[in-house]
């Protein structure tokens, strides 16, 4: 029930023993937030002490600033509201959901304002949390509009909480436009809201100079109109200078046409495969009818960029070779636009800033794809909540296929379709997991970026790689199959390492003979419902296969412990000599312990109740 017309505006301040208090707690603040800035942002200019910023919303009144202590294990959020109604709530969740939601909430009963750690339930009713672990550390009132500046700890402890680790992160915010007398009478259902995706915890490393002597070459579709729909993926071919000579990426950042900051939402740039020597030019959406079939040559990632990403640097010693010899002239930007208010008549401009050198350095770099080869004999049953398969690098390849010093992988990209929900890639030495190459616990197919590692992994021959991608199709009917096709699945690392090699592809599928000794055991317990015959596709088959507890457990026993057929590729797609069919999967006798959330103090939580604070002008 909301509030009665009695409210009052929202300059409206607390008696005097309040603003007292409020003043010396600002006072406080003000000295804590330099002490903040100065140690975590020394070399940042003064009016920007956040690193990172996004829009929450498509209209851009809501804005997201943040900094990352990885000492203190906590996150300074700073909130900015433009159009201050009767309050706000922004929070994270598993998969963007209001519902059981992580929230902290700014709202008025009309007389007073409030802010308070709480927690969404299944019906999507608030709820005050007994543990307050979003410290409020200053509210102050600037040209833009409300700001508010919190703090919150990675892991609380806290059953209601969400933890925030390594990988994407699904915010979530609600707009108030009326008072509430009090946080228990706020339901979502009510409100606008919304949810955008990002990575909080940014690796923090120390990023290269950008030398001198670089060149920069920026890609993107000329002045095109964005298509009034919710979802677009554009697609435009850029040609190189002929006679162009190999040069070295060092760098690249985005270029995002000012004023749709919250329409565009991930860039790619693809190079076409070298033996393309003409590709047809095309600008328009990548689904169109009149897209040339020869771009779907053009899938060699060279760049990637997603909302919230900054610069991608390379390291000092390497770069990403791109023209001269065996490398095609043409390469292809993909930009996802994403436009929930099916706004008409934007122009859009944006892409991608190539910085490069003719001064090539040590190593190149290179990209490896890791994981599940596309391939229909890897299957997810319909209507599963978490089923995982595993793909493989294995120990016979690397020891081949990588020289005597190893790799050194300094980023990664996870990939999945429309039903992927976790991915992780570890290394395994010696029978041992060793360490977690990459790993995302919530993972999204409409959020995709190369991320630069916390630390460089480093490759020796021997270890084994092993990519596990956790899939749900709960709203699906038949097996989903791997395979190109966006309601096909795929489970991929592209990883980017250095020195480059000729190994671009080491990845697995269960043997094909072992998957038709599924089907014929199967059968034996199901009347013959799956045709074993020749002319029957794998995709066919699984189609025909009734979807039962045993028939889905006996899959996963057969991913579990079934030969594999390995594809140890060179970048000419051939595989390294060798013996690659019924091979056994890699033994691992040792797994990685789960890490322990660190639980903070009591100190550093705010009192059990809500704040009151003052939003009038200035400091509160």
């Amino acid at each position: 029930m909301q509030a009665p017309s009695r409210w009052c505006r929202w300059a409206s301040l607390p008696c005097p023993s309040v603003r007292e208090a409020a003043f010396m707690y600002s006072t406080a603040v003000a000295v804590f937030l330099v002490i903040l800035v100065a140690a975590l942002q020394g070399s940042a200019p003064p009016e920007s002490p956040f690193l990172y910023r996004i829009p929450l919303d498509p209209e851009e009144s809501l804005e997201l600033s943040w900094n990352v202590s990885y000492p203190q294990e906590a996150i300074f959020f700073q909130l900015l509201v433009k159009q201050l109604k009767a309050g706000v709530l922004f929070g994270m969740s598993d998969r963007g959901e209001l519902e059981n939601a992580d929230l902290v909430v700014l709202w008025t009963d009309g007389d007073t304002a409030y802010f308070a750690d709480a927690w969404s339930d299944q019906k999507g009713q608030i709820h005050l949390d007994p543990q307050q672990d979003y410290q409020l550390l200053q509210v102050e009132r600037t040209p833009e509009g409300l700001a508010l500046l919190f703090k919150r700890p990675f892991g609380t402890c806290d059953p209601k909480d969400y933890l925030i680790e390594d990988g994407t992160v699904h915010l979530v915010y609600g707009i108030l436009e009326e008072p509430f007398r009090s946080l228990e009478a706020i339901n979502i259902s009510g409100l606008r809201t919304g949810l955008q995706r990002v990575q909080l915890l940014k690796p923090n490393i120390t990023f290269p100079a950008t030398p001198s002597d670089t060149y920069t070459m920026d890609i993107h579709a000329p002045d095109i109109q964005i298509p009034n729909q919710v979802t677009t993926y554009w697609c435009y071919i850029h040609e190189l200078p002929e006679g162009f000579p190999r040069h070295h990426i060092v760098k690249y950042e985005p270029i995002v046409t000012k004023g749709n900051e919250a329409l565009v939402h991930h860039m790619e740039i693809f190079q076409c495969a070298p033996e393309m020597d003409n590709i047809p030019h095309f600008n328009g959406p990548c689904d169109s009818k009149m897209k040339p079939d020869r771009l779907n040559y053009c899938r060699h990632v060279l760049a990637a960029w997603a909302l919230g990403a900054k610069a991608f640097y390379y390291p000092e010693e390497a770069g990403i070779a791109f023209g001269g010899p065996g490398s095609s002239r043409y390469v292809r930007l993909e930009v996802h636009y994403h436009n929930p208010l099916v706004i008409e008549g934007r122009r859009d401009s944006s892409g991608i800033r190539l910085y490069y050198t003719d001064k090539l350095r040590r190593f190149n770099a290179g990209i490896m794809e890791l994981g599940l080869v596309y391939t229909p004999v890897m299957a997810i049953p319909p209507r599963e909540t978490a089923f995982v398969l595993t793909g493989y690098c294995t120990d016979k390849c690397t020891q081949l296929a990588l020289p005597p010093s190893g790799i050194h992988i300094f980023a990664s990209q996870l990939h999945t379709h429309l039903t992927g929900r976790k991915v992780v890639t570890v290394l395994a030495r010696d029978g041992r997991e060793w360490e977690i190459v990459n790993q995302d616990n919530h993972y999204s197919p409409h959020f995709q970026e190369i991320r630069m590692l916390k630390k460089m992994v480093s490759v020796h021959r021997g270890d084994v790689l092993i990519t596990s991608c956790t899939y749900n199709t709960e709203d699906r009917e038949l097996a989903t199959v791997g395979g190109f096709g966006i309601l096909e699945e795929m489970c991929v690392n592209y990883v980017h390492y250095y020195p480059q090699t000729q190994l671009e592809l080491c990845k697995s599928a269960v043997n094909a003979g072992f998957l038709q000794k599924y089907f014929h055991l199967i059968n034996r317990f199901n009347n013959e419902e799956v045709c074993t015959c020749p002319q029957a596709s794998v995709s066919q088959q699984f189609d025909s296969v009734p979807w039962n507890s045993f028939n889905r457990d006996v899959l996963k026993a057969l991913y579990d412990f079934a030969p594999i057929s390995m594809h140890c590729n060179k970048s000419s797609a051939v595989r390294f000599p060798g013996e690659w069919n019924l091979q056994p999967l890699p033994k691992v006798i040792s797994t990685l312990e789960e890490p322990t959330p660190q639980c903070p103090t009591s100190q550093g939580r705010s009192p059990a109740g809500p704040t009151i604070i003052s939003i009038g002008g200035g400091k509160g």
